[in-house]
């Protein structure tokens, strides 16, 4: 069937944030005097809330999960802002998707202020229609509340979306959404991992 919307996550997917988030992670690591994980790990955690992917990470208390997210906010705009990219050929899809009339949303794990911030820097936030994130308080990925939540407001049904991401996490959430799922290989999980999700 023809879609009526797609529902992007955004690091991984949109923009390739790892190496901001990893050399972030390390800096706030080190700055409370904890070890620093290997970099996999680090990166098998991009995509859940902060304080959840920082705790997975360094398997930290929820005490110190919290303090390590308050410190690594503090760090963002020093460390990792500035070496976020754009993956290749990203506006130019979404420029097309848009002449297609394609109506596109970004569902993140990412907080609002973060996510406004880089859409503003690399000038993509005027093609996405919404933004839910971790702001909204909702359950986090892999449950499928965020999804069900745009495509409430959007006014759509689950099969007239497709969820695009690039962890095990979209596409669970979107699965569990009932809705129609696209795992991308080139972001933070692998091709193996993706297909344990079983996106569509």
């Amino acid at each position: 069937m023809k879609y009526k919307a797609i529902l992007f996550d955004f690091d991984g997917t949109i923009a390739d944030t790892a190496p901001g988030i990893v050399h972030t992670m390390c800096v706030t690591f080190a700055h409370l005097g904890m070890p620093i994980p290997d970099e996999a790990a680090m990166r098998a955690t991009i995509g859940l809330p902060l304080s959840k992917a920082l705790q997975q990470a360094n398997h930290l208390s929820d005490a110190d999960a919290a303090l390590a997210a308050d410190t690594y906010r503090q760090f963002f705009k020093s460390c990792e802002a500035g070496l976020i990219t754009l993956f290749p050929q990203v506006k130019e899809a979404l420029q097309q998707l848009r002449e297609m009339g394609m109506r596109m949303a970004i569902v993140t794990s990412r907080n609002v202020e973060s996510l406004q911030l880089v859409l503003a820097t690399h000038h993509i936030a005027d093609y996405f229609e919404i933004l839910v994130t971790n702001n909204d308080g909702l359950p986090h990925k892999p449950a499928p509340d965020m999804v069900l939540h745009l495509l409430n407001r959007m006014e759509l049904s689950a099969d007239q979306a497709l969820v695009v991401g690039d962890t095990t996490f979209d596409i669970l959430m979107g699965n569990g959404a009932k809705g129609h799922t696209c795992a991308v290989t080139y972001g933070n999980h692998t091709r193996p991992m993706l297909l344990t999700a079983q996106p569509t």
